[in-house]
């Protein structure tokens, strides 16, 4: 089974996250989507994320009941901060009967030469790739493994939806309707 990894922090997950996934589980030949909650990406300040479980509930609101998009704490329960190639590797050997996949932004596949053990995951793991804006060409763009798709894109991120709540505006058609109702009753990111 052909599975792709859509790591991010969700803090919060928005309709943007939400197009991506769907588009890449019913677009692209991969068979399920499992969003991946990160609870320490190494590249970004860990001081403005939500808790870890309130991401994860966030994101299990978001996709309902489908049964090609599933929400994942693998990350969870491994050595943090997370790097992405030790999650594959010990996913790929708890699940021998899956091919694991990433899915990421071509921002990401831009500087993914800051990762680790990179190389590795450039040889080893499909890579399906979504537009970001500004889009420029990067240095892996063509390399084998790696798949340009063109998903519809949302200009929506979580920074611009923590802001909003902050300032006590509607996030309203920004987040599934879910997650809506679950920010508003909880005071998240207020």
């Amino acid at each position: 089974m052909k599975t792709g990894l859509f790591f991010g922090s969700f803090n919060p997950v928005h309709t943007g996250h939400m197009i991506i996934a769907s588009y890449m589980a019913e677009f692209t030949d991969l068979d399920q989507v499992w969003m991946v909650v990160s609870p320490h990406n190494p590249l970004k300040n860990k001081s403005t994320l939500a808790k870890d479980y309130d991401r994860l509930y966030l994101v299990q609101q978001a996709i309902g009941d489908s049964d090609k998009i599933k929400a994942s704490n693998i990350e969870f329960s491994l050595p943090q901060p997370s790097y992405t190639i030790d999650t594959l590797t010990y996913l790929s050997e708890r699940h021998p009967d899956k091919q694991f996949c990433l899915i990421m932004g071509s921002d990401n596949l831009n500087t993914l030469s800051k990762w680790k053990n990179y190389e590795k995951i450039l040889s080893q793991y499909p890579i399906y790739v979504y537009r970001r804006w500004p889009d420029t060409a990067g240095p892996f763009d063509h390399f084998p493994g790696v798949k340009l798709v063109d998903a519809p894109l949302v200009e929506i991120s979580s920074t611009f939806i923590r802001r909003a709540l902050r300032e006590g505006k509607s996030v309203r058609y920004l987040v599934p309707d879910k997650v809506l109702e679950t920010l508003e009753n909880s005071g998240m990111y207020r």
